[in-house]
């Protein structure tokens, strides 16, 4: 593993309470129609930081863009989550190389997709973490 560990999403919202600061690096469009993490209750606001384009494209400016916006501290802990686990898993890895500690939530906001399709099994949202789309 290359980066510093892999977070259950009840583990990384400990984490954010103890003043680690969530970066969501889902697409804008995921951040608008699917809602993003409520993170008031917190120390710190989210990241929004894409690390793909729709289609998939990277974002070029991922690592330039976390460094504009992240904290210069260095005992900074940064918890990235996207859809399920996986593209935040590379953007840890790039946050990491660039010298963040950085961890990946498991299952993401969305979680797995259950045998119908549907994003319902696990997943930050799923488990009842705090979110944007009024449940909590």
């Amino acid at each position: 593993m290359s980066y510093a560990g892999d977070l259950t999403p009840e583990e990384a919202w400990a984490k954010l309470e103890q003043g680690a600061i969530l970066v969501d690096v889902r697409t804008e469009g995921e951040w608008a129609h699917i809602g993003i993490p409520d993170t008031k209750a917190t120390d710190n606001d989210p990241l929004f930081i894409p690390w793909t384009f729709p289609g998939g494209i990277p974002n070029p400016r991922f690592v330039q863009d976390l460094k504009e916006q992240a904290p210069e501290d260095p005992a900074a802990e940064l918890v990235f989550l996207c859809r399920s686990g996986q593209r935040s898993i590379a953007a840890a890895t790039a946050a990491t190389q660039a010298g963040f500690t950085s961890y990946n939530v498991l299952e993401g906001f969305e979680g797995e997709p259950d045998r119908y399709g549907e994003r319902t099994v696990n997943g930050w949202k799923n488990r009842g973490l705090p979110t944007n789309l009024g449940k909590n």
